[in-house]
């Protein structure tokens, strides 16, 4: 068995695992890196062979550091199919269809304002491209196999993200399983992740690797920064990922109105066609979720969907409290930047960051305290408050990874710890090799191992 490491082996972002057994090569994920301009610039260089020549892809999950860099692989001349569960299928159009747009916006944009330092700003792929992507995707149902080669490839559901699971391929005597990213027990939304019992050789994804969650109650949290916010005439802005956070934060402000911690009528606008998209999908796909039917059903209750770009530009500018959910979750893109423009400078407003921030990216700048952000070209004070809500994080943390770890049946031969930061995919090897002594490692960026 050969693995070679494209992506999220010394970052948290751009998940690209090669895997050779049995005479198949197969590529699990295909996500585009984020964060520090450095690791972004990856995006641009062109898919190495072992990629392209890949006899089939197989998606743990549907967010873009995991699936957003396919469009780009078949631009470039991979031929092969894309397996995925069936809900990461449809969640996968939602968000691979939006990237691109949002890609081709920033690149109208760059041009118009002459704030890109090329000549000519390009978008890293087109929505025709993501379409012609989608095409190749191929519902693989969780609990059954599929026969690749002489390979047996199967998912199991691991929480996280709607439709989210691990991978694990069969051939011979061998198996090996990717862990993708795995879920909390706690989560609001999905189940617990689901244990797989045995692996010859591993691969764990390590975002909390080294932390554990605050043990905060997420809805008296945000109550509390709404009702402070809004007492001395603030907004509440809160970047979110469209796909799975959204849904959780207004799951929470239903509840906070039903429970009358926060006004019945303060105005909720979720302004991202992407997280309303995501929201039906989410309701459709109900029996996946671990809320009751009829909770899921009023996600939307008294919330204004902004889907058009007219009205979430006059949103932008309103002057009486509110609540604003907008995409994107680490503020890199999207209509949140609108936002940001006209909140940052005010000291009566409050941006929450509910979630996960990668080093490098807006975001996780605007939470250790940067006085500026820089936006479309521009540098935006940041008087506005600004706080993060870790707790909305839908990925285990370093003592939910090891509690999945201890379901295995036995050792693994080999451990990869990938999908992490360095001090924290580290430190979750130094946890497994010091407390289930395992033989365990971090690849390199590129590393390739004969397991």
């Amino acid at each position: 068995m050969r693995l070679h490491f494209f992506g999220a082996a010394d970052t948290v972002t751009g998940s690209r695992h090669v895997v050779e057994m049995a005479g198949t090569r197969l590529l699990l994920d295909c996500g585009m890196f984020q964060g520090f301009k450095v690791v972004r610039e990856r995006n641009w260089q062109p898919p190495p062979a072992e990629m392209l020549a890949a006899d089939a892809v197989v998606l743990s999950h549907a967010h873009l550091d995991h699936s957003g860099w396919l469009p780009r692989l078949v631009k470039a001349g991979f031929k092969g199919p894309i397996y995925a569960s069936p809900a990461t299928r449809d969640l996968a159009e939602v968000l691979l269809l939006d990237s691109a747009r949002l890609q081709e916006e920033d690149a109208r944009r760059a041009n118009r304002y002459g704030y890109s330092k090329h000549e000519k700003a390009l978008p890293l792929y087109t929505a025709a491209d993501a379409k012609r992507t989608l095409a190749r995707i191929v519902p693989l149902a969780p609990g059954r196999e599929l026969a690749i080669g002489r390979v047996r490839v199967g998912l199991t559901p691991v929480g996280h993200l709607l439709g989210a699971c691990a991978v694990t391929l069969r051939a011979g005597s061998d198996t090996l399983v990717y862990s993708g990213d795995l879920g909390r027990d706690d989560d609001l939304l999905m189940p617990p992740p689901q244990r797989v019992p045995h692996a010859d050789v591993l691969l764990v994804e390590s975002t909390y690797g080294n932390r554990n969650h605050p043990r905060d109650d997420a809805m008296q949290h945000l109550g509390a920064v709404v009702r402070d916010t809004i007492g001395r005439g603030g907004s509440v802005l809160l970047p979110s990922f469209a796909v799975g956070r959204a849904q959780a934060l207004l799951l929470v402000l239903q509840r906070l109105k039903a429970a009358g911690q926060i006004p019945a009528k303060l105005p909720i606008f979720l302004d991202s066609p992407m997280a309303i998209e995501a929201t039906t999908l989410y309701q459709r796909h109900r029996r996946l979720l671990r809320v009751p039917a009829r909770e899921i059903a009023t996600l939307t209750d008294g919330v204004t969907m902004v889907a058009k770009a007219e009205q979430s530009m006059r949103l932008a500018h309103r002057h009486y409290p509110a609540i604003i959910i907008a995409a994107s979750g680490m503020a890199t893109g999207g209509r949140v930047l609108h936002h940001l423009k006209a909140m940052a400078p005010d000291p009566r407003h409050h941006v929450v960051f509910p979630g996960f921030q990668v080093p490098g990216s807006r975001g996780a700048r605007m939470i250790a305290g940067e006085p500026t952000v820089k936006i479309h070209g521009e540098h935006v004070p940041v008087r506005a408050q600004v706080s993060h809500l870790e707790v909305f994080s839908g990925h285990a943390d370093a003592d939910g990874l090891m509690q999945w770890l201890r379901g295995f049946d036995r050792a693994p031969r080999q451990t990869f710890v990938v999908h992490g930061e360095p001090d924290a995919a580290d430190a979750l090897r130094v946890r497994i090799q010091d407390e289930l002594r395992w033989r365990v490692r971090v690849p390199p960026h590129g590393g390739r191992f004969d397991v």
